[in-house]
């Protein structure tokens, strides 16, 4: 009787340091998707844009510790147009020796360029997957930690005007991201995870080059978690160079960023970006939560991503 007592209390003991994963909820996510598409177009000067900046603002603001709105001005290369833009931090476990940066855009493109029928051309887009759905994970994410807190510390960044630049001309986007790596709210960012067009449902996840340049061991390491997790649309393969949000976070604030991003949406044979076939019809719970679910991984398996 003696040796079974001693062995359960140890096999408790072991229980307890064993890391809970919380689950991220993809349906949430998807809802978060669906509702800044009832805002409609986001696009800086927009009506969408003030009811989606109302809306993470509201969010967050419930759930995390600290809130800072960061307010910039910039002028739309596309439209030849100034702009008020917003980047909104919404900052978990602050006091934390160690912060880490997950980031998204939430504007969208203000005309339809990229469309096959040249009469959409100056249309806006709807972006659900081209803004709104790097926002949904954010704001699932925002609300998981609420519950499940981290022992790091997490800053998740809304960046405004990604998305009113020019061909030829990559500073012309990211015009968010950009204030912020020039005027940063936040000190000692060890590194930062960008996520851009990550609802497409045929959801295809290749290794964006700029990415493993500046960043090449936790690109390694997420992609290797994502194999163990069965996360199958993680794909092991190298992929195009993208100038996104996380390239201004590395060049002008020094912090090592990476780009988790399926630039061919839908697949390679078609193109929905920056057209009015960016749609929540085009995207699926289930690819948010492949993504959610290795953020999530990230955020709690820190043994996976420590530095070794």
């Amino acid at each position: 009787m003696r040796l079974i007592i001693i062995v359960f209390i140890i096999s408790m003991a072991n229980l307890g340091c064993e890391t809970v994963m919380p689950i991220f909820n993809e349906d949430k996510a998807f809802n978060h998707l669906l509702a800044q598409c009832e805002f409609g177009p986001r696009n800086p000067g927009s009506d969408g844009h003030m009811k989606t900046k109302k809306y993470i603002l509201n969010f967050v603001q419930e759930r995390a510790d600290t809130v800072i709105v960061q307010e910039f001005s910039f002028k739309s290369a596309l439209e030849n147009k100034n702009h008020k833009g917003t980047n909104i931090i919404a900052r978990v476990n602050p006091t934390s020796n160690t912060q880490i940066l997950i980031g998204a855009h939430w504007d969208t493109r203000p005309l339809a360029d990229q469309d096959e029928d040249s009469r959409n051309y100056e249309k806006p887009i709807l972006g659900a997957n081209d803004g709104a759905s790097g926002v949904a994970v954010l704001l699932e994410l925002v609300d998981l930690l609420k519950a499940n807190r981290p022992d790091i510390g997490i800053n998740f960044v809304f960046f405004d005007a990604e998305d009113s630049g020019v061909s030829g001309e990559n500073e012309s986007y990211c015009q968010g991201s950009i204030y912020f790596a020039k005027n940063l709210p936040i000190k000692n960012i060890k590194e930062a995870i960008i996520l851009d067009m990550v609802g497409d449902k045929q959801l295809s996840l290749p290794i964006e080059r700029n990415s493993l340049n500046f960043h090449g061991q936790l690109i390694r390491k997420l992609w290797d978690r994502a194999k163990t997790l069965k996360l199958d649309a993680f794909k092991g393969v190298v992929g195009p160079l993208i100038y996104d949000d996380h390239v201004p976070l590395y060049q002008y604030a020094g912090i090592p960023s990476i780009d988790i991003i399926d630039f061919r949406y839908p697949n390679a044979f078609t193109n929905y970006w920056h057209t009015v076939e960016d749609t929540p019809e085009n995207c699926s719970p289930e690819s948010l939560g492949q993504v959610g679910s290795l953020m999530v991984d990230y955020i709690f398996n820190r043994k996976f991503y420590n530095d070794n």
